[in-house]
């Protein structure tokens, strides 16, 4: 029988306010017409122009998929994530420029991407200043050999990568959501609203989202003990849900979506002079903004920020920004959450039914 995300044989249902039941951990995204994207001045231009599209109806976990859920399918599975394998040189080349020649196995370690911070403010145009591949970071790791998860169970998983998602949304029954499907839920009924709960950053001095935070000597990427250390996930659901009852759609952690990445993808939907109706996504990736990485590089689309943006580097805690990211990538500030299709809900309840049915009544 399908294990569920929360470990359990049987899902159980919850009721939300229109009656509708669904399943644990999840919140009912009505969908519909809304522009995505956005014209803003804090708009990049990969998230330009605003565009009609549309999106079904579904299920959306409410909060990041945390660690104690990733364990549980970790310790039912026996999955190793790809952080916990060999570097393979052939997805690896594909993000590097050409002619690079093959590092030796001793350097093919495994390993992720953590983020280290700097000493003092640096010039943002080199990210390799305060990113470094660090053998043995992993999930269980974030910020490699010696960091630990524990006392984190609510904390979003982090270091794990497309492939990593795909595998849990198998095991779970579930599906990443499309990038519309994710913007239009993380908008929360708010049309063109700069950020997932309003206009406002703060709203009455209120923090709404785990984002980089402070002035002078914690500007990012300065880490320092001065600072109080390097910043981190926060558990999932500290801050206020949003219209839909979803929580962290930004700040926390970058969040895994289906799509390809094009950086022009919204310029191509715009231009057919259509409503993008579901969209679900290109067929390739185009990404001319990285130098020395070939502009087909594949990569996915990821959403939502996280703890490391801020108003000085990226914004990208709006609902609009977007991003692309190499598949077989696993960062110290990348998670994920899942989505399920209406019938696929009714088809689980029905094999849970038909389930319950067919065990032996016991006598009392």
């Amino acid at each position: 029988m399908l294990l569920t995300d929360s470990g359990s044989k049987k899902a159980p249902q919850v009721r939300i306010g229109d009656g509708r039941v669904g399943p644990e951990g999840m919140a009912w995204v009505p969908g519909g017409d809304f522009l995505m994207g956005s014209d803003s001045k804090q708009a990049q231009n990969n998230e330009k122009p605003a565009h009609s599209a549309r999106v079904g109806g579904f299920w959306m976990d409410r909060q990041h998929v945390t660690n104690a859920q990733f364990r549980r399918f970790v310790e039912a599975t026996g999955y190793r994530t790809t952080a916990e394998l060999p570097a393979d040189w052939e997805t690896l080349k594909v993000q590097l420029p050409p002619g690079t020649p093959r590092p030796p196995d001793s350097a093919l370690v495994p390993g992720a991407m953590v983020f280290i911070g700097t000493p003092a403010v640096v010039d943002y145009s080199d990210v390799t200043r305060w990113w470094r591949y660090v053998p043995g970071a992993d999930w269980r790791h974030p910020q490699g050999p010696g960091s630990s998860i524990e006392g984190k169970d609510d904390h979003p998983v982090v270091q794990v990568s497309y492939a990593d998602a795909l595998a849990y949304a198998k095991w779970a029954g579930k599906r990443l959501p499309t990038e519309a499907e994710w913007e239009f839920a993380a908008r929360g009924g708010l049309e063109q609203a700069t950020y997932a709960w309003g206009e406002e950053f703060t709203p009455g001095k209120q923090q709404m989202a785990n984002v980089w935070q402070g002035q002078q000597e914690r500007r990012f990427p300065v880490v320092s003990a001065k600072a109080g250390g390097a910043a981190g996930t926060s558990p999932a659901g500290t801050f206020p849900a949003n219209g839909y009852g979803l929580y962290d759609m930004t700040g926390n952690a970058w969040q895994w979506v289906s799509d390809w990445y094009r950086a022009d993808q919204f310029v191509r939907e715009a231009s057919s002079g259509k409503l993008a109706d579901n969209p679900r996504g290109p067929q390739d990736s185009f990404d001319p903004s990285e130098p020395g990485v070939p502009i087909d590089a594949p990569k996915r689309v990821t959403r939502g920020g996280s703890f490391l943006c801020n108003e000085d580097f990226c914004m990208s805690y709006r609902p609009s920004a977007r991003r692309g990211t190499d598949p077989y990538t696993s960062m110290s500030h990348i998670g994920f959450r899942l989505v399920m299709d209406e019938p696929a809900w009714k088809e689980r309840q029905k094999t849970q039914a038909a389930a319950s049915a067919a065990q032996p009544a016991t006598g009392g």
